[in-house]
């Protein structure tokens, strides 16, 4: 693990959220924002559903940052709702990473396909082991339960994706609930 001096820093832009009708039916999906901080680069993982534009903007000022300082941009995968303002970022470069790809020092691509086949979560080895895992791991609720993402092409692939996170990370943020500890099984602030 990284030294607390070099580790990244990771700052949850926007918590995601899901809404269904009591059938189960999504009715509205909103992806979480994550920005993370390393080496002097700024990277933003999903980037949320179009129209959200503001509250990722004024996420961002909180921090003294504007789209322009985000050099790169990494979507969990291509769905509108985790890539819907991408062009905010209009200045910053969109990655298409690779497995086990390094982004930077303590910050690498793990492809966990299932609930689409171009899904890939972000591993952040911060004060703890952070991921980013997007729709492979979309809610907490997800993770008590131990069921993949309702919305999957491929089962199988989605369970085998949610344990490679789950024995994995420390913390996960999901696509669209507040980041939980696995041990603690509970939610918790990103660590610093």
């Amino acid at each position: 693990m990284q030294s607390c001096k070099s580790a990244p820093k990771v700052h949850l832009l926007k918590a995601g959220s899901i809404l269904r009708d009591l059938s189960g039916k999504i009715l509205d999906a909103r992806s979480s924002v994550t920005l993370v901080i390393q080496e002097g680069k700024k990277i933003v993982v999903d980037t949320g559903l179009f129209g959200e534009e503001e509250i990722i903007i004024d996420a961002l000022a909180r921090l003294k940052l504007r789209p322009k300082d985000i050099d790169v941009v990494i979507n969990t995968h291509s769905h509108l709702d985790h890539c819907g303002n991408n062009h905010i970022f209009s200045k910053s470069k969109i990655m298409a990473p690779r497995e086990e790809e390094t982004i930077a020092t303590g910050l690498r691509i793990m492809k966990t396909p299932g609930h689409s086949q171009d899904s890939i979560s972000v591993v952040i080895e911060a004060s703890q082991i952070v991921v980013v895992a997007g729709d492979a791991l979309p809610t907490f609720d997800n993770f008590l339960k131990n069921v993949p993402p309702a919305l999957h092409i491929d089962k199988d692939l989605a369970v085998s994706s949610m344990e490679r996170i789950i024995g994995l990370a420390d913390v996960v943020v999901p696509g669209h609930d507040r980041p939980f500890s696995i041990r603690e099984r509970r939610y918790v602030a990103l660590p610093a």
